[in-house]
């Protein structure tokens, strides 16, 4: 006589305790500049939440603060279609990005969504962005001349290859000009570049 054993389900049964059965929702009690006041929500700070609207998609906000009982949210979009009593839903995550090869040549918006026209990301990867920054001790040192292609750059202000630059200056003075430049002359394999 064959004798079986039952499947060890130990980590079945833990994973059923970590989740909930309700899907607990608040909503939206007041506006004010981008900040969104709710109520009847348990979150936490990074959190992200979905507002739903009547005639448009949903709308994402992350929990930025609490006031009383109140749930604080800034808006990680258009806040069109939001009204007193808007009903948001916690998503239980932090904001993910995109990471991975695939996106080298790509152009994302704000919230890692392709806006260049070349169809949707494939073969990547979703990393929070909640994370520790790196050990500034063990970062390598800067030692490497980069040439940016930019004359009086390299000439009067030579970056460095893993260094991370800043333009800043007033509207309408060629920031935007200067960073097609850099994209287009410099000798880099690599180049983030971020319109913020």
């Amino acid at each position: 006589m064959i004798q079986q054993t039952a499947p060890d389900l130990s980590r079945f049964h833990q994973a059923l305790g970590r989740v909930s059965p309700m899907r607990v929702s608040g909503r939206i009690i007041q506006v004010v500049g981008l900040t969104i006041d709710a109520v009847g929500l348990d979150c936490k700070i990074g959190e992200i939440c979905s507002i739903q609207s009547n005639d448009s998609p949903p709308i994402l906000a992350e929990v930025v603060g609490f006031r009383e009982e109140r749930v604080l949210l800034m808006p990680l979009g258009d806040m069109q279609g939001i009204q007193p009593g808007s009903q948001v839903i916690p998503e239980s995550k932090s904001f993910r990005s995109p990471v991975g090869s695939a996106l080298l040549g790509r152009v994302l918006d704000g919230l890692g969504n392709p806006i260049d026209g070349k169809g949707p990301l494939t073969g990547i990867k979703m990393a929070s962005t909640a994370r520790a920054a790196p050990d500034p001790m063990h970062r390598k040192p800067i030692s490497t001349p980069l040439e940016t292609g930019v004359r009086v750059i390299d000439g009067m202000l030579t970056c460095g290859k893993g260094q991370r630059m800043g333009i800043f200056a007033g509207s309408g003075v060629g920031k935007s000009t200067l960073l097609g430049t850099l994209a287009r002359s410099s000798r880099s394999d690599v180049s983030v570049i971020g319109l913020i």
